[in-house]
This record gives C-alpha cells, sequence and structure tokens, in this order.
C-alpha cells in the first residue's frame, strides 16, 4: 500500500528524468539528472535544469515549471496522490491532498459487480471464442482496481526501485492472468484497493487530528491605527504595534497586555482545559481565546517568531526525524522483498524439475500465492501511522515531542533530572523578611538591593524589586557587573555594594553571621561592611510531588539539580521525595553534573532526560539523551533545544509523555510480530498448497486491517 506513504518518493513528470533518489526524509523530494538527496527539509528538484526551489513548500517539476505555492501542493505528474504530511510529494491516481472516501469508492464500486458477473458466469463466458467475453468483463475490473499499481510499479522499475509491494502485486496478478485465474487476480486488486481506502481513511484521520492542533493559527489581526481599528494579516503587525481582541477571537500575535483583563482558553496550546485569567502587564500568547473582556494588546513578537508559529512548525515537521523501529522496517523491507521474489521464482520453477509429475502450473499458482502474502502493505503504513498517532495524542494533551526517534527515546529514559527553580518550584520568588546590619533600616536595605538588582532578570531579582514597588533611579547604578551563579556587583552613589549568595560574601572576604538558611537569601555588603540580608521564598507547583510519585511508580529514579545551598535542596527534596540532589551548582556545573549521570546510567544502556525550565537551562537541556523544556512556550531557547516541549508549567506532564510513548513503541511492536507471524504462517501454507490465492488476499487484507485498527488505537490517548 504503497502510495500513502509518508516517504513516499518524488514522481517523474514529462521533463523528470528517470534517475530519482530515495527521499530519505519526509520533506526531501529529488529527481535531477543526478539523482541527488534534497539536504534541506523542505526543498524539491526536478526539473530540466535541476534547480533548488528554496522555499520550503514549494515543489517543481512540471512541464512547464510553474511554482506550487501550497504547503501540500505537489507537482510533476499526471497522476497526483494524497499528501499524506505537508511536503509529501505525489504519485498516485488520487489526485487531491484531502481524503474523499466516496471519490475512492468509484473504482471498487464498478469493479465489484464486474468481479461477481465473472465469478457467477465464469463458465459461460469462458465458453465464448478465445474467452473474450470473460476477458472483456474482467480485464477492465482488473484496470480499474490496479492501475495505480500497475503505473507506479512500472514508473519505480523505469527509476531502477524494483523490489517493493506494487511490484509483487502487478507480477503476482499477471501471473495469474497468465494461467488463466482471471477472477483471481481482480480479487487481488480488488481487496488491495479496499485495504487502501481503509489505510487512506486512518491517515486522514490521523491527519485531521493534527489539523485540529493547527487550527489554532490565527487568520486576522485588528490593528489598532489613529484609533480605528483595521482587519489585517498577523504577519502584516510589526513589534510594538496595537492590536485589539474582542471576546471571542484568537489571540493572534504574542504581545503584553496594556489595557483589559480577560479569561483566556489556552487549551489550543496547553491541554489546559481550565482558563486563565489575565489582567494589564500580563504576557499572552498567540493561538489563545479570548473568552470575556476586551484586550488591547502591544505585540511583542513578529508573527514568524510568535511561539505559536513555532510550534505549528514543530508539529508540522515532526515526522522528519525517524524512530529507530521505522527505520528498521525500512531496511527490513529493502531485503524482504527479493528475498519474497527469489523464493517465490524457486517454488514456480524447481518443484516441476526436481519433482516427477509435479504440474507447472500448480506450482505457479503455489508461488503467485506467496508473492501476494508476503506484500508488506500493513506493516508500511501501521508503523508510520502509530508513530504519527502517538505525536499527535501527546500535542492534544500539551506535548510537543519533535519525532518519533525521540519517541522511542523516552520510552528508555531510567532516570529524569530536574532542574529546581521554574521547573519543581513555580519561581514566584517573595520577599518574606529583611534582617539589617550596621544600622540599616528594612526600607534601605531593600532599596539598595533593588538598585543593585535592577539589571538582573533573575527571579530573585524580580522579588526585590516587586518588593520594594518603588520607580528605580537607574543613573544611581554604575559599574554593574554579574557574576554568574553568585551574585550582582555595583556602585549605587559611589559606594561599592554587593548582592548575592554566601558564595559572593567568601570570595569578596566578607565577614557575615550566617551561612547556611531554609530559603533562599540575598545578603548585601556596602563597601566591604555586612549590611544585612533579604529571606526569599518559593512554592513547590502544585503537582510537582504527584510529578516526582508517577515516575516512581514507572520504576524511574530522580535527581535534583539547584544552585541553592546544601540546606535549601536538602529541605525541597524530602517534600517531593527525590532520590537524590546536587546542591550549589553554578551553571557549567550542571553541565559537569549531568554528565557524570549519563556516564552512570548509559552503561546500563539506559537513558536520561533533563527538564528545565527553557531559560537558563539551554546547555543541559541540549547535553541530555533526550531534553524536556517546562512551560516553554515563551522561551525560544526551550522551542530550538528541547527534544520534548510541555506546553504547561506541570512536571506530571513528564511522566504523562513517558506513559504515552511507551504505549506508542508497544502498539508498534504488536503490528510488527502480529503481521510478521501471519504472513510467515501463510508463506508456509500457500507454498504446501493448502492456502489458495484468495485466502492469501483475505489474510494480506486482514494484516494491514489489523495494523491500521491497531495502529489507531495510539488516538485513542487524545480521548483518555
Amino acid at each position: 500500500m504503497a502510495e500513502h506513504h509518508h516517504h513516499q518518493d518524488c514522481c517523474k513528470s514529462g521533463h523528470c528524468i528517470e534517475a530519482v533518489a530515495e527521499v530519505t526524509t519526509h520533506d526531501h523530494c529529488c529527481g535531477n539528472s543526478q539523482g541527488q538527496e534534497v539536504t534541506t527539509h523542505d526543498h524539491c528538484c526536478g526539473n530540466s535544469q535541476g534547480q533548488e526551489v528554496t522555499t520550503h513548500d514549494h515543489c517543481c517539476g512540471n512541464s512547464q515549471g510553474q511554482e506550487v505555492t501550497t504547503h501540500d501542493d505537489c507537482c510533476g505528474n499526471s497522476q497526483r496522490q494524497e499528501v499524506t504530511t505537508h511536503d509529501d510529494c505525489c504519485g498516485n491516481s488520487q489526485g487531491k491532498n484531502e481524503f474523499n472516501l466516496w471519490r475512492e469508492l468509484r473504482a471498487v464500486a464498478i469493479a465489484t459487480p464486474l468481479l461477481l458477473i465473472g465469478l457467477i458466469f465464469q463458465d459461460s463466458l469462458h465458453q465464448t471464442p478465445f474467452a473474450i467475453a470473460e476477458y472483456a468483463i474482467l480485464i477492465p475490473a482488473y484496470l480499474l482496481c490496479g492501475w495505480g499499481v500497475l503505473t507506479t510499479a512500472g514508473r519505480n522499475i523505469l527509476q531502477g526501485r524494483i523490489f517493493d509491494e506494487n511490484f509483487l502485486m502487478t507480477i503476482a496478478t499477471i501471473g495469474a492472468i497468465a494461467i488463466h485465474e482471471l477472477p483471481e487476480a481482480v480479487g487481488v486488486m480488488l481487496f488491495y484497493q479496499v485495504g487502501e481506502l481503509v489505510q487512506g481513511s486512518a491517515v486522514g484521520r490521523s491527519r485531521r487530528s493534527i489539523r485540529a492542533l493547527l487550527e489554532v493559527r490565527p487568520d486576522t489581526a485588528n490593528l489598532l491605527v489613529n484609533g480605528e481599528i483595521k482587519t489585517v494579516s498577523p504577519d502584516q503587525v510589526a513589534v510594538g504595534e496595537m492590536i485589539r481582541v474582542r471576546p471571542g477571537e484568537k489571540v493572534p500575535l504574542d504581545g503584553e497586555i496594556i489595557k483589559g483583563s480577560s479569561q483566556l482558553d489556552t487549551s489550543a496550546l496547553t491541554g489546559e482545559s481550565l482558563p486563565r485569567t489575565v489582567v494589564t502587564g500580563d504576557l499572552v500568547l498567540a493561538g489563545m481565546i479570548n473568552q470575556s473582556g476586551g484586550l488591547t494588546i502591544r505585540v511583542t513578537k513578529p508573527f514568524d517568531e510568535s511561539s505559536i508559529a513555532r510550534i505549528l512548525d514543530l508539529v508540522e515537521n515532526a515526522r522528519s526525524k525517524k524512530a529507530d523501529t521505522e527505520k528498521f522496517i525500512t531496511r527490513f523491507a529493502r531485503y524482504y522483498t527479493p528475498v519474497v521474489v527469489f523464493l517465490s521464482l524457486a517454488v514456480a520453477l524447481l518443484p516441476p524439475l526436481l519433482i516427477s509429475g509435479a504440474s507447472p502450473s500448480t506450482w505457479t499458482y503455489r508461488a503467485l500465492v506467496l508473492l501476494v502474502i508476503s506484500c508488506p502493505c500493513g506493516l508500511v503504513i501501521s508503523i508510520p501511522l502509530g508513530y504519527f498517532g502517538g505525536i499527535g495524542g501527546a500535542a492534544k494533551r500539551g506535548i510537543l515531542i519533535k519525532g518519533s526517534t525521540f519517541l522511542d527515546a523516552l520510552t528508555q529514559v531510567k532516570t529524569v533530572v530536574f532542574d529546581k527553580t521554574g521547573t519543581l518550584t513555580k519561581g514566584n520568588f517573595r520577599v518574606t523578611d529583611i534582617i539589617t546590619h550596621n544600622g540599616l533600616s528594612q526600607e534601605q536595605l531593600l532599596e539598595l538591593a533593588a538598585h543593585v538588582e535592577s539589571g538582573s532578570n533573575h527571579p530573585v531579582a524580580q522579588s526585590i524589586r516587586q518588593a520594594h514597588g518603588k520607580p528605580i533611579d537607574s543613573s544611581k547604578v554604575e559599574n554593574y557587573q554579574e557574576i554568574a551563579g553568585q551574585g550582582i556587583l555595583a556602585q549605587i552613589d559611589g559606594r561599592v555594594v554587593i548582592a548575592g549568595n554566601d558564595r559572593l560574601l567568601h570570595r569578596e572576604g566578607i565577614s557575615h553571621d550566617v551561612c547556611v538558611a531554609d530559603s533562599t537569601v540575598a545578603h548585601l555588603a556596602v563597601d566591604g561592611e555586612y549590611s544585612g540580608r533579604i529571606l526569599i521564598a518559593d512554592e513547590l507547583k502544585e503537582d510537582a510531588i504527584n510529578a516526582i510519585q508517577a515516575l516512581h511508580q514507572q520504576q524511574i529514579k530522580t535527581v535534583m539539580l539547584t544552585g541553592d545551598s546544601q540546606t535549601i535542596a536538602n529541605t525541597m527534596a524530602r517534600k517531593l521525595g527525590i532520590d537524590d540532589f546536587q546542591a550549589e551548582l553554578l551553571p557549567e556545573d550542571k553541565v559537569n553534573a549531568l554528565e557524570n549521570i549519563l556516564t552512570a546510567v548509559n552503561q546500563s544502556n539506559h537513558k536520561t532526560a533533563f527538564v528545565g525550565d527553557g531559560i537558563n537551562d539551554a546547555p543541559v537541556i541540549a547535553r541530555a539523551d533526550v531534553g524536556i523544556a517546562m512551560g516553554g512556550l515563551g522561551s525560544d531557547a526551550a522551542i530550538e533545544t528541547a527534544d520534548v516541549v510541555i506546553m504547561t508549567d506541570a512536571p506530571s506532564k513528564v511522566a504523562e509523555a513517558i506513559a504515552i510513548a511507551r504505549r506508542t513503541l508497544g502498539i508498534v511492536w504488536q503490528n510488527i510480530i502480529i503481521a510478521l507471524a501471519v504472513k510467515v504462517v501463510f508463506i508456509v501454507l500457500g507454498a504446501m498448497g493448502v492456502a489458495t490465492l484468495w485466502e492469501a488476499v483475505f489474510a494480506d487484507m486482514g494484516v494491514a486491517l489489523l495494523a491500521i485498527l491497531n495502529a489507531s488505537r495510539v488516538l485513542q490517548i487524545r480521548d483518555n
């Protein structure tokens, strides 16, 4: 059932020559005189000059060489197939991107009565001169159902790709016609076409499930121009311009609320059903739906850099990274098909030569049965469909997995390493106490801290400025210096002020009374003398404890890395039930700590996932076997670096992602085992003469249907 393959090779147009290379990723297309692989994810080639098409969805290769501008369009041949992913190339007879069951039923509806007539009146039709009536009834039915298979096989042979299921079907049915088994030849093609219909319906279902996610793409934006509203495309709105979002409308671009408050439906992005309350000053993301009040928003990112644009690109291109299981099936089919062909040839030729009285027609018939049952149709479609369902199911639950290779990797994870701040905790630090020294008042100490922290985006700095709550005169701040993992040094009104952790005080040689505290501490010193400390508390996320428990139930070890003190880290680890932790880590120390964990875990052939907030954890996320970004919608680093993006701040989604991956891989391997087992049994029965061609057809269709239905179970994840 090759015609719906997500990696379907490009087809040959009138001026494309025959040397067409294998398409190695889901978007690669080739067809120039060298047949070389196209290395960018959407480039297509195939015109007479073989030039590269540089836009990510354009395809070329028709007689005029014109550009095809829609992201699913394919060009170049006279028989265009359904495009099962957004950049697949064409090659069959359907001619439209969207699967249409009624259109596909036409050939089946016409061929079925012809086959029934041929079966019921077989003897009468056969008795006509040269069996002309039998041929007149059954050959049209054969061509109606099998024309796509025949032409695809012929085209592939011309391009050097001989051994595939189209080739098997072609030689099996032509052989059946040669030994005058016309009804069985028609039956093979007819039931193959029925299998194609079921397969196309399953692929269409999976595409519709992904399209439901893609429908969050905003179509228009209400741009405010001189107090008037102008409806424009989101990609025409510049950063800094104002847009208006009415109740019931989608937020078209990332931005900051300047006026208004509302409830936003974020389910399309995060999978969360509860609406989110937003007020003036909050950030909103494209794709959210405004449910109540009107909002005036200042745009902070152009549309092509917005979170939703990146997410859509991830979902559309997730199939480009094939899992090892998919690659195995591709390699397996490459060797399996020629073995079956030569085995069938041996069954047809050797027994009549070696066994006395063996009938050539009998053994030829058995060889044809062997060819039909050996078609790897169910495997070829159900494996990618299974992974596609897993990716789609996860996306609907707020988990973006960048490809099936990472689904496979998640199933092998035995250790999950968490960053603490913003991942297991809310990162909403608040000042709980101010302790002063050297005669400073609490207000004075807080004002000094707010000024020295004025240039930092660290959550601790933000909490101090929020507690101060007054305008900060940045002209007072000079010689600002941020010391990674320790704190800040600056001059305030000519005085040298430092604000940071205990390590910074020791580095500067400043004596102080407290080194250990149960909460985050910002120590302050002025001109080398200790001036006091500000105590800051962070809160655990509501589902953090449940997240750790869920991972333990999956027999997964948990580790926490943090820059906090041993005391704070120990307290947090006890609350969470974390198996192990490492504290007082600088950013570069986290990479080293993960390296040590990877070395230990990889010795047992397991994988390690790192979960971070995606803001300052990009190096560690990139180094892990599986990098997972938490709440990464607003973070470019998260979406670019992570293999998996959790679109909420819920750490429990990590265990859910692993569960989805394990279920997906389990179903994929069920398909492989069932399909191969049935085929082996019928290959033996066919060679022994027990199974007929009709039974082989039904068995092959049954295997394909079972594999497709089993793979479709993955899609039900989204409904659980």
